[in-house]
């Protein structure tokens, strides 16, 4: 059932037959009035022909007489039988003389009243005074009596009314002075007139329910041949496509000869069907070549990964500091790295960057520098000096203007003396003692890369013991929530101070525990990097 009614083919003959109801009724409703008015004309024309023959047998100036003396006048009996005769010749229903109250026309007084022979009605005798039937006739009396009017029409049907439809045609019986002394009436029954509409309505209801069969017949026999037959076809197709998508080769406009729409239907399917086939090889091919470019990224961050100190505790034999540190890149491999290692028993060396850029080329970039820094530093290079000869090595060969913000230390254990030089980078936080997390604000230079040339200069920081140093990349402050708002300097020195009793690790942790808070569902756009370092 509910596969018939989303037919095509009910719905268009649905639609049809609606509109062809539609247009069926305005027609019938037109016609209906104009054969009515015709007849109700016809009618009209009948009846006051006949009052106008009917007045030719009364005498106007003997309707005095005739209300004094009544059935014994001699002019009343010859003039009733002329009215009887005339209303027999015309087929009136009655034709009557009326005389009414003009004080108020709410009475009338019948002087003469015949009836057609053979009606089931009966007439009025002479003298029956009766109250005016309503205010219509009231005015139609009181304009014929008024000389405003020379012949006046009521027509009845609608309501209750004692002798089924009909109309009352009425002229004025005018004296030699021309004034009114009575009306003629001439009613008239239209049990024609409602046989005619009956059967003009009964021939329009056939008419269109025979047109109804003929349309339902012939457009479904045209729509199956010329519409759902071809959509079948297609539909069929479409629907063993998308379940083998596989091609087969033969083409839809074979078998549809259509050269409308649904023909250019056919086209686009088969022109569809041929491009998804190429697609899906093409997609198939994409997402080997994905699937293997995947595999190589995952094992080049895993490659990065272990080219960064991933063992903790670092140094599980050395009681007098404890060291964590985390990578977290924006893409499969990034561009931060981070470093630390021993130079001797009482030097250890700490380092932090960030290469601009992301993914491979970064990494790239990330993994030369890293080599090149340690290389330096285990020949007893200062932070400066190593920093001088990576910077002139980068400018040597560098065709896609990349640099690089380095933050590097040595830091001497026995004393806690930290000498460090900073290229661009991020300034490091400090712990001393007891006291809170604080901003250093150490001496900048130029990041390496950017210029030939540069000199770098050391400084020096006094670590005493409980002391904390946290250094990290521009990823953790200017990690971005979905208002484009940062988590800032402020928020982080916040966040630290949260955490002074926490071991590196957990203060890692809770660093980023607090920065994803931040940021909820926005995306990471950047490395995230952080090394923390406790002195014993």
């Amino acid at each position: 059932m509910k596969k018939l009614r989303s037919s095509i083919v009910l719905k268009s003959i649905s639609g049809i037959i609606l509109m062809l109801i539609v247009f069926s009724l305005i027609v019938c409703v037109i016609g209906y009035r104009e054969f009515t008015e015709e007849l109700l004309d016809q009618y009209a024309d009948g009846a006051f022909i006949a009052a106008e023959t009917s007045a030719m047998y009364v005498d106007p100036e003997s309707l005095d007489l005739v209300e004094a003396e009544g059935e014994k006048a001699e002019v009343y009996r010859t003039t009733w039988q002329e009215l009887d005769r005339v209303c027999n010749l015309t087929g009136a229903t009655f034709i009557y003389v009326i005389r009414p109250d003009l004080s108020d026309y709410g009475h009338i007084t019948f002087l003469y009243s015949t009836i057609l022979d053979g009606t089931p009605y009966e007439h009025y005798e002479f003298g029956y005074v009766r109250e005016t039937t309503n205010q219509d006739y009231r005015d139609k009396y009181r304009a014929l009596y008024e000389g405003r009017s020379d012949r006046e029409l009521v027509i009845r049907d609608k309501g209750y009314i004692e002798t089924d439809h009909h109309i009352t045609a009425m002229i004025p019986l005018r004296d030699s002075a021309g004034q009114t002394q009575g009306i003629l009436c001439v009613q008239r029954q239209m049990e024609g007139l409602s046989a005619a509409r009956r059967g003009y309505v009964n021939k329009v209801i056939v008419t269109m329910i025979m047109l109804a069969i003929i349309v339902c017949y012939g457009q479904s026999v045209y729509l199956r041949r010329m519409l759902l037959d071809p959509v079948r076809v297609i539909t069929r197709e479409a629907s063993r496509f998308a379940r083998e998508n596989v091609h087969t080769g033969k083409k839809l406009r074979d078998s549809i000869s259509n050269e409308d729409e649904i023909g250019l239907l056919a086209d686009s399917i088969d022109n569809m069907e041929a491009k998804i086939q190429t697609y899906v090889e093409d997609l198939t091919r994409a997402t080997a070549e994905k699937e293997r470019i995947s595999t190589e990224m995952s094992m080049a961050a895993r490659i990065q990964a272990h080219m960064l100190p991933d063992v903790f505790p670092a140094f599980p034999d050395r009681k007098e500091f404890d060291i964590y540190a985390v990578m977290d890149p924006a893409r499969e491999v990034g561009g931060d790295f981070y470093d630390f290692f021993l130079i001797d028993e009482d030097h250890l060396c700490l380092a932090i960057a960030d290469v601009s850029g992301k993914g491979v080329p970064a990494a790239l970039f990330m993994m030369v520098a890293k080599n090149f820094l340690e290389e330096d530093m285990r020949q007893g290079c200062s932070p400066s000096e190593a920093m001088e000869r990576l910077n002139a090595l980068i400018c040597s060969n560098n065709p896609d203007q990349m640099f690089i913000t380095v933050w590097l230390g040595i830091l001497e254990i026995s004393t806690g003396r930290l000498t460090a030089a900073n290229a661009g980078h991020e300034y490091p936080i400090l712990k001393q003692g007891s006291g809170p997390y604080e901003e250093i604000r150490d001496k900048h230079c130029m990041a390496l890369g950017a210029m030939e040339g540069i000199r770098f200069k050391d400084y020096e920081l006094t670590l005493t013991p409980g002391s904390r140093l946290f250094v990290y990349t521009d990823g953790v402050p200017e990690a971005t929530d979905g208002q484009e708002k940062m988590f800032g300097v402020p928020r982080l020195l916040e966040t630290l101070n949260q955490a002074q009793e926490e071991t590196p690790q957990r203060t890692l942790g809770h660093v980023r525990q607090a920065v994803d808070t931040f940021v909820g569902e926005a995306e990471q756009f950047d490395d995230l990097t952080m090394l923390c370092l406790e002195l014993h």
